[in-house]
């Protein structure tokens, strides 16, 4: 799954991107139901991985179920 398609559902699962600071290939988003945030790697049209993803949606407080039915 691509970056642009992971931020398209976690903001219909009502997260917020947070600015960034500086360059870099990351970007942080924040849960404001649970105050969580995690970073995600933009990398265009790679695939991201399907752990760093999991262990993203973990640290934000969200089901993978419910994450992959959105």
């Amino acid at each position: 799954m691509k970056y642009r398609e992971v931020a398209r559902k976690l903001k219909a699962l009502g997260c917020q991107e947070l600015p960034r600071r500086g360059g870099g290939s990351h970007r942080k988003w924040l849960n404001p139901n649970t105050g969580q945030a995690s970073a995600l790697p933009d990398w265009g049209s790679r695939d991201l991985k399907i752990g760093t993803l999991r262990s993203a949606l973990r640290q934000l407080g969200i089901d993978w179920d419910v994450f992959n039915n959105t």
